[in-house]
């Protein structure tokens, strides 16, 4: 088994490697994983075959770019081709020991795999992620994040049961039950989603049992931005009274980044995964401190391994060392965004985690939201955008605030903006994964 209960510091050794040693790991995974892929897997051999490019060819980290980059339209196509597990598949059907899918919001669900060791893996990963957020045997978890196909909850479970820690497997429905469960059984962490964990303090606080009032001193947060927006963290910790640790990681992998007790950035899982930060658009590298799209390749997966996935996530990265004693390179500010979330206002980039960060730094600004991409704040000729709207809800008693938030989205993001107060409860809520931009009618903005 790969996990190990640890005695010392840290969960793993790698965790420390000097960065020389660990990129020579890396090197050793990938041609091993190349190998196999190549083997294994119809769509890595195709792809390999058609390029006239072997593993051999593999000399240094930087020669994997000349590989091309798989997308999700890649791993469809493979779906179409090879139904129903697709040509990514690698492992014999017969080792495949679990299935989980996408939400299926724009199509069809669409199918990752795991085997045994994958999933053992897995549960390290994430116990290792736990264990570094200062989980131990000792601490009573309820987890928030959804079970049924989604990807959250059971590796959650298994994450934390590794470390030895109580495990309650909570959800995201029953939003009163989930309160009366942390007070009644002790409950010192919880794992969800942002918004459901701003939703479950707020019918909390209207309960009269206030979640800063319970025992819970670990919050960690995944399944969309916001654990990284600073003003939406500091929310969440004044709300449970606790600390919050932004996670990171997608149905393809699982789980990718995570911050350690210092809060600097997720630290990437680069004993898992080997990763590039490219430019959105010309698709070549940028170096740490710019903004660039994640791409991911694994260094050990066996079911549905991918290499060079364009994950679609800007992120930011610092390889420097972090003040936690560990080496593995961090995503400073999480995930800002999407890349086709990406807004471009007049030759200005606008990431929706900015937009949140305004407004959660306004004391009324604190409400659902969501923008929106209208005619409003679309050109009819061009399609391009010309500014951003904001529907908020406000509470009573603050005639003035729609207006000064329009005013420090201005002057901060320094684009037209126009934020529109709605009715408390009139925006949709989550339980899953927040909804942030929303396209009406002439909002098809090109970039």
């Amino acid at each position: 088994m790969i996990g190990h209960r640890p005695v010392r510091r840290w969960w793993s050794e790698c965790e420390t490697f000097p960065r020389d040693r660990l990129a020579q790991q890396q090197l050793t995974a990938l041609r091993r994983q190349l190998t196999y892929v190549y083997q294994a897997s119809t769509l890595h051999r195709r792809r390999m075959l058609d390029i006239g490019w072997h593993p051999a060819d593999l000399t240094d980290l930087d020669s994997l770019r000349d590989l091309p980059i798989i997308d999700k339209a890649d791993y469809l196509d493979g779906l179409r081709e090879e139904p129903p597990w697709g040509t990514a598949r690698a492992a014999d059907p017969e080792a495949v020991q679990r299935v989980h899918f996408s939400s299926g919001s724009t199509g069809d669900p669409v199918p990752v795999l795991w085997t045994g060791p994958d999933l053992d893996r897995w549960a390290d990963l994430y116990a290792r992620m736990a264990y570094g957020q200062g989980i131990r045997d000792r601490d009573v978890y309820l987890c928030l994040f959804s079970y049924p196909w989604f990807v959250g909850g059971l590796g959650a479970t298994a994450g934390y049961q590794r470390i030895g820690a109580t495990v309650v497997p909570g959800g995201s429905a029953d939003t009163h039950r989930q309160i009366d469960t942390i007070f009644r059984y002790g409950v010192t962490a919880v794992g969800g989603t942002p918004s459901f964990l701003l939703h479950l303090a707020e019918v909390a606080e209207q309960a009269g049992r206030p979640l800063r009032d319970c025992p819970v001193r670990r919050v960690m947060v995944g399944g969309e931005p916001g654990g990284a927006v600073p003003a939406t963290r500091a929310l969440i910790e004044q709300a449970w009274d606790a600390r919050c640790f932004d996670g990171y990681g997608c149905l393809e992998f699982q789980p990718v980044a995570w911050e350690c007790a210092e809060q600097a950035g997720g630290h990437l899982a680069e004993d898992f995964v080997h990763a590039e930060v490219l430019h959105p658009r010309t698709r070549e590298p940028v170096p740490d401190g710019t903004t660039g799209v994640l791409v991911l390749t694994h260094l050990d997966k066996q079911a549905t391994p991918l290499v060079r996935f364009w994950t679609g996530d800007l992120v930011v990265r610092d390889s420097t060392g972090c003040g936690c004693g560990r080496t593995h390179a961090r995503l400073t500010g999480g995930v800002l965004g999407r890349a086709d979330d990406m807004l471009v206002v007049r030759g200005v980039n606008v990431f929706p985690s900015a937009v949140e960060q305004v407004l959660r730094e306004h004391p009324a600004g604190r409400g659902r939201y969501q923008i929106v991409l209208d005619a409003d704040v679309t050109d009819r000729h061009s399609g391009y955008l010309t500014g951003i709207k904001v529907e908020i809800e406000l509470p009573d008693g603050t005639p003035t605030a729609a207006a000064e938030l329009t005013a420090a989205l201005r002057q901060t993001l320094r684009v037209r903006a126009q934020v529109v107060a709605v009715a408390p409860g009139s925006l949709p809520r989550h339980t899953h994964k927040a909804r942030r931009v929303v396209r009406r009618g002439g909002g098809t903005e090109r970039t």
